[in-house]
């Protein structure tokens, strides 16, 4: 079992749902660089559960112990290990089904694969749980970013079949990322926020779950990063934003609505503004040939229903090898998309940091 991701910037991810604790090992991050453990704490905190109807009663401090590669409040350029202990974790919910493959979730793969050796409580590896730490790296790396002018930012695109008012994809502000972050439920028409909290709690008392989509845009990112082919910037990001449990489609610029459009609109027009180049349009998502053209880039990230459910499902008996009738107990988020937001883009600042470091280096602060 692998969980390592990089290039130049590398993370490893260790721990279960249930163990001890989550972490995370960052290596390749450059030394001297200033942390703002507030502002970590600020990105954990938007992650944990909140005091709604559709959040996990599961709580969880998430308070990050940083064990190396920081000294003085300065990165040293050592390995950065972040640890997350589990204080709230209730294994017995999962003992009396474990037999029992969870439609939706890994327990029958992870089976197979493993040998049936896997820790099976709360999903053990596979777990949302390690999503933790890695909004611990993303915050890290986001510092990193924001020195160089680089901002993130996201809001909930849709949930179910209701959706937001989408970015204007060629002229994103960076007050409009920052007003997003501090929401709880960040949305452009602010009257979505309401309409998303009926739709969830609508499926909660029908004993359901329900999915949405995000759209995050990262602007500052200067013309130039990333190359074709196999490290190209699309390629990058969604392999790391594929690797969020839920997430089961990512698209960039206008996405697989591009194929509906003529060449002459899909193509966006390049003019100069002062002496910095720009584009008419974003269609193409701020990525032209894998690599930064200088316009935001822009990208949407489908997060699937939340699989655990209070409904009867059909399943099998992985033991007997038969039919079966599954009745899920437990903690379980009713819709995951808004706590998804901090980790959406905790992936997106790990991917850009590692991509700024193989092109410029590590002596880049």
């Amino acid at each position: 079992m692998s969980s390592i991701w990089g290039e130049r910037l590398r993370i490893s991810l260790f721990g279960e749902s249930h163990g001890p604790a989550v972490g995370v090992v960052v290596d390749g991050f450059p030394a001297g660089m200033t942390v703002d453990l507030e502002r970590i704490n600020t990105e954990m905190e938007r992650r944990r559960p909140k005091a709604t109807v559709y959040s996990t009663k599961r709580k969880e401090a998430d308070e990050v112990e940083i064990l190396s590669g920081l000294y003085r409040g300065r990165t040293t350029g050592a390995p950065i290990c972040g640890l997350v202990r589990n204080t709230d974790t209730r294994s017995r919910d999962y003992e009396e089904t474990s037999h029992l493959a969870r439609p939706g979730h890994a327990d029958y793969t992870a089976s197979v694969r493993f040998g049936g050796y896997n820790d099976f409580r709360g999903g053990g590896h596979f777990s949302a749980r390690l999503t933790a730490p890695l909004v611990f790296a993303g915050a890290l790396t986001r510092q990193f970013l924001e020195v160089k002018g680089i901002h993130i930012g996201s809001h909930i695109w849709s949930i179910g079949d209701i959706t937001d008012v989408a970015f204007d994809m060629a002229d994103i502000t960076r007050k409009q990322l920052e007003n997003l972050r501090s929401m709880e439920l960040p949305v452009n028409d602010a009257s979505c926020a309401e309409l998303y909290s009926q739709l969830i709690d609508e499926a909660r008392r029908d004993l359901d779950s329900v999915g949405g989509i995000i759209e995050t845009a990262v602007i500052g990112l200067p013309a130039g990063i990333g190359t074709p082919y196999f490290c190209n910037v699309e390629g990058k990001l969604s392999s790391i934003l594929f690797s969020i449990p839920a997430v089961k489609g990512v698209e960039f610029g206008a996405g697989f609505t591009i194929t509906r459009m003529r060449g002459s609109k899909a193509n966006d027009s390049f003019y100069m503004d002062g002496e910095q180049v720009r584009t008419k349009t974003n269609n193409n998502g701020g990525i032209n040939g894998g690599i930064t053209n200088g316009m935001p880039v822009v990208f949407r990230v489908a997060l699937k229903p939340v699989p655990s459910i209070a409904k009867a499902q059909d399943t099998i008996d992985m033991k007997k090898m038969e039919d079966a009738v599954l009745e899920i107990e437990g903690r379980h988020d009713t819709c995951i998309v808004p706590r998804a937001v901090p980790v959406v883009e905790a992936a997106c600042a790990i991917a850009l940091c590692d991509l700024y470091l193989t092109q410029f280096g590590y002596q880049c602060l």
